[in-house]
């Protein structure tokens, strides 16, 4: 019954609209599906580092958490009022230039796994609620770790595949659709400062 918990859990987390899935499905309708796969690939490379440390460091990462909690929220929500911003230019100038290529790639999407609150609050809770305390095996525990990334890397997935399923509608209405993304980005980063 744990296992199906954990993955029901992870399943909800991983594919509904987070900073990952909506950056994936902007990628992919403004970049092409290669980088927004790109994209993809850094956000489970990031997820699984960010699972297993949180494996290694619970109890640690627990107690720390409400002292840098605030202090990544601050940033998370600079950096997603950044990223919406530059998504509402680019509709504005009427160009893909505005927002830079350089961010979707596998270093970029990586790195952006540690300051996504959502992510790191995910990590935390499935490891400390349906990995560390179930299961003593090591192997077990990290093959858990990787399912939860290979999960997350879906969820990202389908939503770059969803940019480029819809990519002539989309493209046809691009300026509705990026000032969405956008207000998207601003909502999340909303809702991280006052959750």
């Amino acid at each position: 019954m744990t296992i199906i918990s954990m993955l029901i859990y992870a399943v909800v987390a991983s594919f509904t609209p987070g900073p990952n899935n909506i950056m994936a499905l902007f990628f992919s309708q403004n970049l092409g599906f290669k980088k927004a796969f790109r994209f993809s690939i850094g956000v489970g490379v990031g997820f699984l580092i960010l699972l297993c440390l949180s494996q290694i460091f619970n109890t640690t990462l627990h107690s720390a958490f409400p002292k840098i909690e605030i202090f990544m929220k601050i940033f998370a929500f600079i950096y997603l009022m950044y990223l919406a911003y530059k998504i509402f230019m680019s509709s504005i100038n009427g160009t893909k230039k505005g927002f830079d290529a350089k961010f979707s790639s596998v270093r970029f999407a990586t790195i952006l796994q540690f300051i996504n609150p959502k992510g790191v609050i995910y990590a935390l809770t499935v490891i400390s609620t349906f990995v560390t305390p179930v299961y003593t095996n090591w192997i077990t525990q990290l093959l858990l770790v990787v399912i939860l990334a290979f999960i997350g890397f879906l969820g990202t997935l389908s939503w770059a595949a969803l940019g480029s399923l819809f990519k002539v509608w989309i493209a046809k209405h691009e300026l509705l659709f990026n000032i969405v993304m956008a207000c998207l980005l601003v909502y999340v980063a909303f809702s991280i400062i006052f959750h």
